[in-house]
Formats: structure tokens, sequence, C-alpha cells
């Protein structure tokens, strides 16, 4: 469908689906995000594992795609934990590995940690899979910046400014491994390094280098991926984004060129639910959607008020 990664002109009248069969067919890959598509931090949706699965029978190859800033293997575990099916999904990339990368890159210079404690195990992982491990340091001594989100869920962005402020007079590198400003855990919103990643850039002028959607590494490593699983090289026009997030999902996806469907009881629920407790299977409120794709400048293939066959 979507040929070339063009700016859109959003409808005001866009398209909404009841179920992703219609469509199913003309797409080989999909990279579907994982929170607020396939579960909400407390519990799995089973309509949309049912929909993964699905496609998976019909031949599709199905890579879950999320900007979690810690590597594969314990976002598995997240996985199994909410019981989600092994069988719904053919694999996973993670901004975190993403980030695994960036780090690689910048050998053993010391860096500083800005995340809660169990993002510890990036470095870990990164470890046992080549042998190396920077030295993690005060930021005052730090070469740049890991940030994986905030120590605290119940911390606010505005927290972090000593610390930016410092970063900033010391010209330090930020990697965010996770762009994500904001996730609902449940019914409550936490904030993720994204955000803090935006105050750095916007308020102190620093550099930022970016591991997850909607920058095109993530991409790039989920679609050689896929070229893997199925030994053909993939063509971008059968290639299917889902994701609940317009910032991060639906300008990602368009910006690789890929079309994309719009989960909308997901991040931005609240503005396109009125405040329901879970929105899913209900249809959004159409006039706030057509607002919110103009005020985005995307517009998505189709959007669905869940991920559902």
């Amino acid at each position: 469908m979507n040929s070339s990664p063009t700016t859109p002109t959003p409808s005001s009248h866009p398209r909404l689906l009841t179920g992703i069969a219609p469509i199913a067919a003309s797409y080989d890959v999909i990279l579907s995000d994982i929170w607020g598509v396939v579960h909400n931090g407390r519990e799995h949706f089973a309509a949309a594992v049912d929909a993964l699965r699905r496609f998976r029978a019909a031949g599709s190859t199905v890579i879950l795609l999320t900007n979690a800033p810690r590597p594969s293997p314990p976002v598995l575990r997240q996985l199994e934990g909410l019981h989600v099916p092994r069988d719904c999904f053919d694999d996973i990339v993670t901004s975190g590995d993403v980030t695994l990368n960036f780090i690689a890159e910048h050998g053993l210079k010391p860096l500083h940690h800005i995340g809660p404690p169990r993002d510890l195990a990036l470095f870990d992982i990164l470890e046992r899979d080549t042998g190396v491990r920077p030295p993690l340091v005060p930021l005052e001594q730090a070469a740049y910046v890991v940030c994986t989100g905030l120590f605290d869920d119940a911390e606010q962005p505005s927290d972090y400014d000593a610390r930016l402020e410092i970063m900033r007079q010391h010209k330090v590198e930020m990697i965010c491994a996770n762009p994500d400003i904001i996730v609902h855990v449940g019914d409550h919103e936490v904030w993720c390094s994204g955000a803090l990643a935006q105050r750095y850039e916007q308020n102190y002028g620093g550099k930022v280098l970016q591991a997850g959607k909607p920058f095109a590494p993530i991409y790039e490593r989920a679609l050689q991926l896929a070229q893997v699983k199925r030994d053909t090289p993939i063509d971008r026009t059968r290639v299917l984004a889902i994701g609940d997030g317009i910032g991060t999902d639906v300008k990602g996806a368009q910006g690789e060129g890929l079309d994309v469907i719009f989960v909308t009881s997901g991040i931005h629920r609240d503005d396109l639910h009125n405040g329901q407790r879970d929105p899913r299977g209900h249809v959004p409120d159409q006039a706030v959607l057509a607002a919110l794709l103009r005020q985005h400048q995307v517009e998505p293939l189709a959007s669905m008020s869940q991920l559902i066959w």
C-alpha cells in the first residue's frame, strides 16, 4: 500500500476498522508494538494475541517491536509473566537491544546510568555477549549518559534538572533507551526516558542519540531480522506496523515508508475515548481523532480501538 515515506495529508474522515482480517492478506511481515497493543503492563489482551496468532497461521512473520529500554531476554520473561503465549510471535526487537549496539560503539568509555536498578541488566547482557563492560561512574566523571528511565515511577522529569544542567556544562551526550514520553501501567501514567531526553534537548540544548521508535535504527534491525526469518528480501509495501503511539509507532512507521494501524485505546485513550476505563471495542471520537492526526501530520492506513481479528 504505502510505497514511500512522503509527508501525508491527514483526512478529515480517518478510516476505522473493527477487525484487521480484511487487510491481513496484504502483508507478509507484522511489526507490532507490545505495551498498549498486546498488554497494559498488568494483563495481556486476548484479542490481540488471537490476531497475531492468525497472522502467523496465514504465513506472516510477526516481530514484536517495543521501546522497552531492556534487551530482549528480560522483556520475554515479562511477556511470560503476563501469559503472552510464545506462539503468537516469531521474535522481538527492543529499544534496549539497539541501545546495546550504541554502548558497544562507545567501547570502554566511562558512562553514567540514569534509570531504575532493574535496567542494570542491560550491562550484564552486554558483558555476556561482547565481553565488554564499560565502567559505571558518577555523572561528573562520565563521557556519556545512558538513560533508561526515571529512578522512581513517582518522579517528574523536572526532578532531573540539576543532573541535566551538569550534563549541559560537561557537553555530555545522552543515549535514550526508550523514546516514549509516557506509558500507562494499568490505570496509572509513568514517565519514560524519552521525557528526560526531550527535556535535555529542548531546555538544555543537549545532544541525544535515540535507540527506539520513531527512529530508524530499531526498524532496520527488525526488518533485517524478518528477512532472516523469511529467508527472502523484504518488500516494504507488504510490511504492516501496529501501535498505539502517534509520535512513536505511527510517525516511525511512516518515516520508514510502512503502512501502520493506529490502536486508539492505548496511550491516547483519554483524548480519544472520553476517559473510558476500558475503551477497547468502543469507537473513538472521530473528530478528536482527525484533529490529533492533523496535529501530528500523520495518516495511518486505518485506526482501531484494539487489535482484533
